[in-house]
């Protein structure tokens, strides 16, 4: 049993949709989508048929694009409900979500605990000298604004920082009840839980929409060994405190050309979580960019 993860694989794509089909077989390992799926039912069903259909285990936590609600969908449902409808359907394909119990894992490498996380962001990955009033404006002024602003509705909560807010503290409170059992963590989110591990040289000020603050030592407080994000569309593996970290993504169809003219496809760009790399001897290991997977 080894465990993989890829994540922003965004089916709304014609290729990527396309790719998804050459999706290999398997049937005794694991496979963790980290968000950006889709932004549709139909998108979700089509990634955990294909999944399910490959991997003993799948895995699934949402991103900011399953949370949108689009123009024109015949259901306008809005932020908590709409993500747990995402649930409802990952639910029917017996794939495990944030809102499942912590599964243990026994396949290759040690026995270790999948937390499966949904954090949202809080607009604090900014400058010190930016005020949370002004970060919006902030971003503006490089041209910088997300589609989250129009298509991510925070429902009932009345800010995307409050939604931020409940989904952190509760989280925590089940990172606690997991650690305590003695076992290393793999913590799994769409958004990166670290502000220096955002780079984005393209859009910086896109840092905004990025994450929280308050995950930056969730790594250490819950004996993580290796914690799995996607979000950048800048794949990496870099090594802060002993523990791994996996930004997974795939991305938008130019962002993983490069990849695809060296003869990548799909399955070479899946990540191995577990039982992966070995450690390194030194803290001072460089980020390893895997720009061809």
């Amino acid at each position: 049993m080894r465990l993989y993860a890829i994540g922003d694989i965004h089916l709304g794509h014609k290729l990527n949709l396309e790719s998804l089909a050459s999706l290999r077989s398997h049937p005794e390992d694991g496979l963790i989508l980290c968000g950006d799926v889709g932004e549709t039912a139909e998108h979700l069903r089509a990634a955990f048929e294909k999944a399910c259909a490959c991997f003993k285990h799948v895995f699934w936590v949402p991103g900011n694009h399953e949370l949108y609600t689009m123009p024109g969908a015949t259901e306008q449902l809005k932020g908590e409900d709409k993500y747990q409808a995402c649930v409802e359907i990952a639910r029917q394909w017996g794939v495990l979500t944030p809102e499942d119990p912590y599964m243990r894992w026994e396949g290759e490498g040690e026995p270790c605990i999948i937390a499966l996380v949904f954090t949202l962001y809080d607009y604090t990955f900014r400058p010190d000298d930016v005020s949370r009033e002004d970060a919006i404006a902030w971003a503006l002024e490089e041209g910088i604004q997300a589609s989250d602003e129009f298509l991510l509705h925070p429902d009932p909560y009345e800010t995307r920082d409050a939604w931020c807010q409940a989904r952190v503290t509760r989280t925590e409170t089940w990172l606690q009840e997991a650690a305590v059992q003695g076992v290393p963590l793999i913590i799994v989110n769409h958004w990166p839980l670290r502000q220096d591990l955002v780079y984005i040289p393209a859009v910086p000020r896109f840092s905004l929409w990025c994450g929280t603050k308050q995950t930056h030592d969730w790594h250490v407080w819950f004996n993580a060994s290796v914690v799995v994000t996607g979000h950048l569309h800048v794949r990496r593996t870099d090594w802060i405190d002993g523990v791994r970290f996996e930004e997974c993504s795939l991305g938008y169809p130019r962002q993983w050309q490069e990849a695809r003219d060296m003869g990548a496809d799909i399955n070479s760009m899946l990540r191995e979580i577990l039982p992966g790399p070995p450690a390194p001897s030194s803290d001072s290991v460089k980020t390893i960019w895997r720009r061809h997977g």
